[in-house]
């Protein structure tokens, strides 16, 4: 019976160090590989996100063009009445929605080069020109 009991105990096994140094090597790559995908994904979302306000701030502009008769010479004219509005019958945005999805302040130009007025998102870096995240996107686009 005793050396049944000790045969047992032979057999039953731990891990060796190295083989628990290996799991975690192999779950921290795993780890740096899910978090690097997830980061591309959060930058393509809020680039799509920018896009997308852009649009709709820019509709937002031509609300307060038509009470009005043109549009604002500047944003904050969507959320404080100016002295020259007539028919302001606003607030037209919230302050929140004059920023990109990073922070950033949207550009705003009246009168603009390609239309009554121009709105551009300038991407993830939020200055003028760049590529990818980066790149700018314009109202008349």
């Amino acid at each position: 019976m005793q050396q049944r009991t000790n045969r047992r105990l032979s057999t039953a096994r731990g891990f060796t160090l190295l083989e628990m140094l290996a799991v975690i090597v192999l779950i921290g790559i795993i780890g740096a590989v899910v978090v690097t995908q997830v980061g591309k994904n959060v930058d393509k979302g809020k680039y799509g996100a920018g896009k997308a306000q852009l649009t709709t701030l820019s509709q937002k502009i031509e609300n307060y063009a038509l009470d009005n008769g043109t549009p604002p010479k500047q944003l904050q004219d969507l959320l404080v009445k100016p002295a020259n509005a007539r028919n302001w019958q606003g607030p037209y945005a919230k302050e929140s929605e004059l920023h990109d999805p990073w922070g950033h302040d949207f550009g705003y130009k009246y009168p603009g080069d390609h239309g009554s007025f121009d709105l551009i998102f300038y991407g993830q870096d939020g200055q003028p020109g760049g590529d990818g995240y980066n790149a700018d996107v314009g109202n008349w686009q």
